[in-house]
């Protein structure tokens, strides 16, 4: 998973489990030795510029994922800023084939999804009816890989579902420089651009989409709307559990 969603959001961490053993596959959830701190990509440290901090996590979270790796089991993330690192920061820091062999296997939910399944394959079932439309935006990561063609392609697969991609830009958090005091106004008005406008315009029963923590911080903020990740939505979706047999009466 990733440090956001196994920190802040565990119930989409639950989400993104609960669906992925849905459909058959057995996952191990990273974790640190116990009384070791948390395994990190290094992400947040590199968003303020400390390099060195963030080539010690990157280090660390390499030789965690190494059995794995060495398996060629896939790495799926849900935070895409955190995911995405592993195959673009982790090579520019000097990791050596360790990392190169990481990017290879490291994938987001919506990428492992479009590439391992064909279309209906997946168990999806249409939400309850009326099925509410779903409104997307893009976080820039997704963006810059081109990871948008995968969740358009997971979405496309679900029945019933009207999609609708916003377009826009950044939403203006853009890492740390969100969070700080002084960009407070840009990013706000970055938001205004295109997000904000879309979302407010947005019925009550839209589902907002958009994988990155602070792209739903963003929304939330600006607008009191609560998006959620494509997590949430495929386990939406998912059959229901038959209920447990009652043991026969005595």
């Amino acid at each position: 998973m990733d440090t956001f969603h196994n920190q802040l959001d565990p119930a989409t961490a639950q989400a993104a489990l609960e669906v992925l053993q849905t459909i058959g596959c057995r996952v191990h959830v990273l974790h640190a030795p116990a009384g070791e701190a948390p395994l990190c990509c290094g992400r947040s440290a590199l968003a303020v510029g400390d390099v060195a901090t963030a080539r010690a996590a990157a280090t660390r979270l390499q030789s965690a994922l190494a059995p794995y790796v060495e398996r060629g089991l896939p790495i799926i993330g849900l935070e895409p800023s955190c995911l995405l690192t592993l195959r673009d920061e982790h090579l520019a820091l000097g990791l050596g084939e360790v990392a190169a062999r990481t990017a290879r296997q490291a994938w987001l939910l919506e990428e492992y999804l479009a590439r391992e399944f064909k279309p209906g394959e997946l168990p999806w079932q249409a939400l309850p009816e009326p099925s509410p439309p779903v409104l997307v935006h893009g976080h820039c990561h997704q963006k810059a890989f081109g990871a948008m063609k995968a969740l358009r392609k997971v979405l496309g697969g679900m029945p019933g579902l009207q999609v609708q991609f916003i377009d826009s830009s950044c939403c203006g958090m853009a890492g740390a420089f969100g969070y700080e005091a002084e960009h407070h106004a840009i990013s706000l008005a970055m938001a205004e651009a295109e997000l904000l406008p879309a979302v407010r315009a947005a019925t009550p029963d839209t589902w907002l989409l958009t994988n990155g923590t602070s792209c739903r911080h963003q929304i939330h903020d600006g607008t009191g709307r609560q998006a959620r990740h494509l997590a949430q939505l495929l386990r939406a979706a998912l059959p229901a559990k038959p209920p447990a047999e009652k043991a026969p009466a005595p």
